[in-house]
């Protein structure tokens, strides 16, 4: 049994210690908007957070993660509605979709620790998360915007 800190509430899973952080998220907490993109830690559709840090849930065993507080996008606002996912409605910045809550999770750590960042700042934080879909302007823009609405 592995006790982990999920979204606030203390969850005892029955998994193998070096389980990726990742599968025991989706497939044990059903906890599905942290998505499998490569599983080698390149694109960050996988990101949630370790303690305020934005993580690769892929890269984290559970046993790695245990002790610490983990938060998912279900996690990040219990209404939806924290400004950077009110800043991604209004810049329309998905396309497909399938990396924008590794990508909100990613901003969500930047603003946390540096809630006015240049645009510089914004580009080389994000540079970590790939989109497939290229909407990269469109996720500056919206880190932007959030950070204004503070």
């Amino acid at each position: 049994m592995v006790s982990l800190n999920v979204n606030g509430r203390t969850v005892e899973i029955d998994v193998a210690p070096d389980m990726p952080l990742l599968w025991a998220l989706r497939d044990e907490l059903k906890l599905t908007g942290t998505r499998y993109g490569c599983g080698a830690g390149m694109c960050g559709a996988c990101t949630v957070h370790l303690d305020g840090e934005a993580m690769f849930s892929c890269q984290i065993s559970v046993k790695g993660a245990e002790g610490s507080a983990i938060t998912t996008i279900e996690g990040l606002s219990a209404e939806g509605d924290h400004p950077l996912q009110r800043a991604w409605v209004a810049e329309q910045v998905p396309q497909c979709g399938y990396c924008q809550s590794g990508q909100i999770m990613r901003a969500a750590a930047l603003l946390a620790r540096s809630p006015q960042p240049s645009h510089d700042e914004i580009v080389d934080e994000m540079s970590a998360n790939l989109c497939r879909c290229a909407t990269y302007s469109r996720i500056v823009r919206a880190v932007e915007r959030a950070a204004q609405e503070g």
